[in-house]
């Protein structure tokens, strides 16, 4: 068992859960969303669009990552205030379960003893609260998260975190739509404690891989995602969506564009709608330059692929990602369904 952490630094990859998403009808489009969202899921994609709810909604996901080792969870609930504000709450879960710790596998003589093979989880939670409201210039919107990050390994380490997040929406007069989502704007930080009786318990567990009581906090740097979309209606039946986003991260890595200033990653997404009722969606998006053993470069990209239907406020969405293995990124297959109170009314 092996625990890392950095000295009250920023990290690169602190949080990654928080990146994954939300939605199969989003991820189905690659997360190319953040100029359009208009649902109970803007409460994460950005939290303008929540101002477009004209009822309260309700909203789950199941995936499954890794051959079914690791499940990602979400359910969120929104809820406008009136015709100029609304509110959301969302929680998202990231864990590995029954993972078997073999620390005390072998006892002080020598003797390897399965029954002191115990088991312990793995989990991330972010509880999110999201406040959204139209600003007195027509077609613009503003949306803010405060959220709350939980990450618990087994009985070695646990944290608490907080972030804000920060969205804006625009929509001119010829229907295109732009949004900014601005995430970590204060550099969430995690504060970690440890147990320190199990750290020594491992720290000779390998011969040679001594463990060190890692540093006690760290911090997230921030992102942001812009994007711009259309709508398109044909013969008053058919429509297309089309979007495009770019992912800036300010670090230099692989991504398609990369600087040391920041990097970028762009993402093409795509829905084709008939009568409101069945959509078929797909994307583009992870574009990165991956190094091979040769020294050169090949660009992988990750496609996604979606169907929706909708009836009566029930919105069942499909999505798999990474169809034909074109990037490093595990395929996954991502169900969520979305529920909009009118259907009671």
């Amino acid at each position: 068992m092996t625990l890392l952490g950095s000295a009250q630094t920023t990290r690169k990859y602190s949080n990654e859960f928080l990146n994954i998403g939300v939605d199969a009808a989003a991820l189905g489009m690659s997360n190319a969303v953040v100029s359009h969202t208009a649902d109970v899921n803007s409460g994460y994609w950005n939290p303008a669009g929540l101002v477009q709810l004209e009822d309260n909604q309700l909203a789950a996901m199941y995936s499954s990552y890794f051959a079914n080792i690791a499940n990602y969870n979400y359910i969120a609930f929104a809820k406008p205030l009136d015709d100029r504000s609304a509110i959301a709450v969302s929680l998202i879960r990231f864990g590995v379960d029954d993972i078997l710790d073999t620390t005390q596998l072998i006892d002080d003589q020598g003797n390897i003893n399965y029954d002191r093979v115990s088991q312990f989880s793995t989990a991330d939670y972010a509880l999110t609260f999201s406040y959204a409201r139209n600003l007195p210039i027509p077609g613009l919107s503003y949306g803010v998260n405060a959220k709350v990050v939980r990450r618990i390994i087994g009985d070695f380490a646990n944290s608490w975190g907080f972030g804000l997040d920060l969205g804006v929406q625009f929509e001119n007069k010829n229907d295109w739509k732009f949004g900014i989502m601005a995430r970590d704007i204060t550099t969430t930080f995690n504060a970690w404690s440890f147990d320190e009786d199990k750290l020594e318990d491992i720290q000779n567990a390998i011969e040679g891989q001594n463990q060190t009581v890692p540093e006690k906090t760290e911090f997230t740097i921030p992102k942001l995602q812009i994007g711009a979309s259309k709508k398109w209606v044909f013969h008053y039946d058919y429509s297309l969506l089309a979007s495009v986003d770019l992912n800036v991260r300010f670090e230099e890595n692989n991504d398609l564009i990369s600087t040391s200033f920041a990097s970028i990653n762009p993402a093409l997404g795509f829905e084709f709608g008939y009568t409101d009722l069945v959509f078929l969606r797909g994307g583009l998006g992870n574009f990165q330059n991956e190094l091979q053993l040769d020294n050169s470069e090949d660009l992988t990209f990750q496609p996604s692929l979606g169907l929706g239907f909708k009836y009566r406020g029930i919105q069942l969405d499909y999505a798999f990602t990474d169809i034909g293995d074109q990037s490093v990124a595990l395929y996954s297959n991502v169900f969520s369904l979305k529920l909009d109170f009118s259907i009671f009314r």
